[in-house]
């Protein structure tokens, strides 16, 4: 997977610490979702088309759906945004048809706001399935590409920060409105 050129930040933003942060994040979506959120804005659990499939899905084989409230989902790096981007282009695929292409949106918190971001603990979970073994490989190679070793990390001993230093994950546990977001 090849990330755009215009969107390779690592050498700017990587340091021996890990991703540097600031008041400006970025979340990888899908180019099917970008007109509702230049509408509405980044809205928690906010991709709805995939909710309402995975719902159907559901009772068609005599199960229950039960939605949950997702944050949304942060990273201080354009290139970690556009590999999110990548993985959920990827699974709406299974359940929506269409062409989607990847899409990074920009998010400039004021720092009221940005001090609400947090680091995403909760992908400990993640990262111990197969999707988060292809992701610690995609940030593997950033890391050696930029000079730097690439993180050993206890997923269950970690300490907090190192989820948003050195992973580049974070999450905000609110809508984010329209107005402070800009499409990359």
């Amino acid at each position: 997977m090849t990330t755009p050129t215009f969107l390779q930040d690592s050498k700017y933003l990587l340091t021996k610490q890990g991703f540097a942060a600031s008041n400006t994040w970025y979340h990888g979506t899908s180019s099917a979702l970008i007109d509702s959120i230049k509408e509405h804005g980044l809205k928690r659990s906010g991709d709805q088309a995939l909710k309402a499939a995975a719902k159907k899905t559901m009772a068609t084989i005599g199960n229950y759906y039960t939605e949950s409230v997702e944050p949304v989902f942060l990273t201080q790096s354009k290139e970690l945004a556009y590999y999110w981007a990548q993985q959920a282009i990827r699974n709406r695929s299974v359940r929506i048809e269409g062409t989607e292409l990847p899409a990074v949106i920009k998010v400039n918190l004021p720092e009221a706001l940005n001090s609400k971001v947090k680091p995403d603990v909760g992908a400990a979970s993640l990262l111990l399935v197969k999707e988060g073994e292809q992701f610690m490989a995609f940030l593997a190679g950033i890391y050696v590409q930029n000079d730097f070793e690439t993180p050993n990390i206890s997923l269950m001993k970690a300490d907090r920060l190192e989820y948003l230093n050195k992973l580049g994950m974070a999450y905000y546990d609110a809508d984010i409105d329209a107005s402070l977001l800009g499409i990359l």
